[in-house]
């Protein structure tokens, strides 16, 4: 459970250095998703999902 907390807590120090140097650039972006298909963002969520699955695999097995 203490791992799931500090993976969260990663990705919020990410997303908030993201938002902190370059707002401007994520509002453009959130703009331009807004023209892409759901269908091309669903995909490429689970390519996200799986890619992120098999870091952690990789890294957890010792890899």
């Amino acid at each position: 459970m203490s791992d799931l907390i500090v993976a969260l807590g990663l990705v919020l120090v990410i997303e908030g250095i993201v938002y902190a140097l370059a707002p401007t650039h994520m509002k453009d972006i959130f703009l331009k998703m807004q023209e892409v298909p759901e269908q091309t963002l669903r995909i490429g969520g689970l390519v996200a999902i799986a890619i992120g699955f098999v870091v952690v695999w990789f890294v957890r097995s010792g890899g």
